[in-house]
């Protein structure tokens, strides 16, 4: 059964830093797309950047500059790197892996909280 496990989180003053990992477990193939989603209270789950094996990358504009996704193949491991952090970061950081065609299943981490705030 694969598992995401995700670290990293906790609280950070505004314009601090922090580095998120997924590593995956029981896992006995490379994943296709990992990524990080969002979700803060009373909001939906939004993309915040995502990275296919081959490097190429998916990054939303509000964290753009400021947040940096990469991963090890070889770890079937993924980051997130996460500077300036401010208020609006604050939330809920789901880690996402899909699995390498044919198959189309994905799984999800259980999440780990980012709280940004003085």
């Amino acid at each position: 059964q694969v598992q995401l496990v995700e670290s990293g989180g906790g609280l950070v003053q505004p314009g601090g830093s922090l580095r998120l990992s997924c590593a995956a477990s029981a896992s006995k193939f490379s994943f296709a797309t990992m990524g990080w989603y969002r979700q803060a209270p009373g909001k939906q789950r939004e993309l915040v950047a995502a990275i296919t094996r081959g490097g190429s990358l998916n990054i939303d504009d509000s964290v753009k500059g400021r947040f940096t996704i990469f991963r090890d193949n070889a770890k079937n491991t993924v980051y997130l790197q996460m500077n300036s952090l401010q208020p609006e970061d604050t939330a809920v950081y789901y880690c996402k892996a899909d699995a390498p065609w044919p198959s189309t299943l994905t799984y999800w981490g259980q999440g780990t909280q980012v709280t940004v705030s003085s």
